[in-house]
């Protein structure tokens, strides 16, 4: 169980994980030593399960953004656990959620330009056993894009 100190460290964290544990400490009027053990088992316990750079896609060439709504032909569990297996292999998903409702999959996909993706759905997508129907929302305007969690 964590408390309101790992709460406070999780949200700095999550926004600048670059910040260094003396950093941490002074915004937290602690001293270095218990923050240090306290993001060690955070770490630990998995509460933090990785540190990364937030690159803005569009620099790198990623003007795209897809959502895709998929629907698979059958459901038995070694359709669906290849299915899960076959998306890997695609760098272009960068997220995809098993959901109920109306498809079975969500999936986030990025793509240089509408022809690019055209290809990744023609060549790539297309290529996955048991697909039964893509439904593609395209992304006109990131309103609100944000990986912090809200840590109460």
């Amino acid at each position: 169980m964590i408390d309101g100190t790992d709460k406070s460290i999780l949200r700095l964290l999550q926004h600048n994980s670059k910040l260094t544990i003396k950093e941490i400490a002074s915004k937290l009027n602690l001293t270095p030593t218990p923050i240090f053990e306290r993001i060690k088992r955070l770490e630990k316990e998995r509460y933090i399960t990785s540190y990364r750079a937030v690159i803005d896609r569009k620099k790198i060439g990623l003007s795209l953004l897809v959502f895709c709504n998929i629907s698979l032909k059958q459901h038995e569990a070694t359709f669906i656990s290849k299915f899960e297996k076959d998306v890997q292999q695609f760098p272009e998903i960068i997220e995809c959620y098993h959901i109920g409702g109306m498809s079975d999959y969500l999936i986030k996909v990025v793509a240089q330009d509408m022809d690019t993706y055209q290809h990744f759905v023609a060549k790539k997508l297309a290529t996955i056993d048991n697909i039964g129907q893509v439904q593609s929302s395209f992304v006109m305007t990131e309103v609100k894009s944000t990986a912090d969690y809200p840590v109460e």
